[in-house]
């Protein structure tokens, strides 16, 4: 399997008569973000994001009722290697967990007022069954494991998907996800980033535009 950035390299629009208007479009917007955002030395910089786990609140409701208005089913995880987004990495064999429904927009849209309206979309997460200690400090980026493939989903500050990009991670996972997001967010539309499994679409986490920036 190839490691990089997958559709780092992106066309000419202008070499490309077989791509429609959007498309020519779409590919000029991300060459010139992608070349706004590297450095003097040709590179986009590996920034430090903070990602954010399922807030502690939100755990507490979705053990009880998830947003599918179902009821959490816990139980002991027979072979661990489950991603847990409230603690930020795989869980691990005995643990009690829970597969619950989550919508990832929800709380963040009632915060800032956002519509995302159709966006706003439902999927499985595995949780703690019960309250746990969350994410560990300075242990990079989760979910980072060399040859995974991730979908970055940018969205607009009224919720709308406004772009994205497939990852393939390569050895130095960490930094490639860095990279990633720093090319994100040179384009000043892109409010937060949500990271997705590529196999099952599944939701691992977010990433939400640094203050001031």
């Amino acid at each position: 399997m190839m490691t990089g950035f997958r559709q780092q390299k992106t066309a000419d629009p202008d070499r490309l008569p077989h791509m429609t208007t959007h498309a020519r479009d779409t590919a000029g917007r991300d060459t010139a973000r992608a070349a706004s955002a590297r450095g003097a030395d040709g590179r986009i910089p590996a920034a430090r994001y903070a990602v954010l786990p399922i807030a502690p609140a939100v755990l507490e409701q979705l053990r009880r009722r998830d947003d599918a208005g179902r009821p959490a089913e816990p139980y002991t995880d027979p072979e661990g290697d489950a991603p847990l987004r409230c603690c930020l990495r795989p869980s691990r064999a005995g643990e009690r967990i829970a597969l619950v429904s989550y919508a990832p927009l929800r709380r963040w849209a009632a915060a800032t007022g956002a519509r995302p309206g159709a966006y706003e979309e439902l999927g499985p997460v595995f949780v703690h069954g019960e309250e746990c200690e969350g994410p560990a400090e300075g242990t990079g980026y989760p979910f980072a494991r060399p040859g995974a493939l991730r979908n970055l989903r940018y969205y607009d500050a009224a919720g709308r998907i406004c772009d994205g990009r497939l990852l393939e991670l390569p050895e130095a996972a960490d930094e490639a996800v860095g990279r990633a997001l720093g090319e994100a967010f040179a384009d000043p539309g892109v409010a937060l980033v949500h990271v997705r499994a590529v196999e099952y679409g599944c939701f691992h986490y977010e990433v939400r535009r640094p203050a001031g920036r």
